[in-house]
Formats: structure tokens, sequence, C-alpha cells
């Protein structure tokens, strides 16, 4: 099963390649913009998230696939890369896979020219680690 967590990590990469999440049978279609601020989602993003919640994944999917975030939040469902382009994909567990990722209709995709779509990163704790190494490097110097 897909955790919320990695369901909203899948968004927020493929919001940032400007795939749209697509609600109420195409009624209405988002893209958070940014997608994240600093070390955190976005408050755009995290409202487009409450929207989802409100409806429980129901009828809600992103663009150029067909799964609701209500079928990926289910046990049958997780999160994997994809074997082409290295993003986040939805794949059933059980049964046959899907063969589509949304990156099939994104012109020159894979690009390694880009920077590639990322996650929250908490710099505080990151210069901390790195701060750890160098005083851990000067110890063992």
């Amino acid at each position: 099963m897909a955790s919320t967590k990695n369901v909203k990590l899948y968004l927020a990469h493929w919001f940032q390649l400007g795939k749209k999440l697509v609600l109420a049978n195409g009624r209405e279609m988002l893209l958070p913009k940014p997608v994240m601020e600093g070390g955190t989602y976005s408050q755009q993003f995290e409202e487009c998230w409450q929207k989802v919640s409100d409806l429980e994944g129901k009828d809600c999917y992103l663009e150029g696939t067909d799964s609701t975030i209500a079928t990926l939040l289910s046990p049958a469902w997780d999160i994997h890369p994809c074997a082409r382009c290295g993003m986040p994909i939805a794949r059933v567990e059980l049964g046959l896979p899907s063969i589509v990722c949304p990156c099939n209709d994104l012109m020159h995709w894979p690009n390694l020219e880009l920077p590639v779509p990322r996650s929250p990163v908490s710099t505080n704790s990151h210069l901390t680690r790195i701060k750890n190494r160098l005083n851990k490097f000067q110890l063992d110097s």
C-alpha cells in the first residue's frame, strides 16, 4: 500500500514536470505552483492535497494516468521508480502491472540536461549532517 507520504511525493514530482491533477472527471484541473517552498511543500500544494483529502481521493487522478488517488492508497498499489525515467509511478502490487508511466506523453523526457524533480529538503538538517561529517573528518585527521 502506498503511504500518504509517498502519494504526496509522487504528485509533487509530476507537478514539477507540469502534469496536472484531474478532479471530478475533468471538470477541474489543478497544478500548484510552486510545489515547494524551502524545505516543505508549498501552501498551494497543501491546498491541492486538502481538496484530494476532502474527496477521499475519489475521482482524483494524475493527468495521463487512470488510477485514482483513492486506488493508490489501497493495499494493492505502491509507488516505485519508473524503469524508463526514474520518476515515481504507481504500480499494482498484486495482479498485472500497468505499463503506462505518466512520462509516456512528455516530449524530450527524461532530459538529463535539466534538474530532475526533487523532494522537499530540510536545509537545517542537511547542513547539520554536513557539519557533523566535517567535525568527524577533523577528529579523524
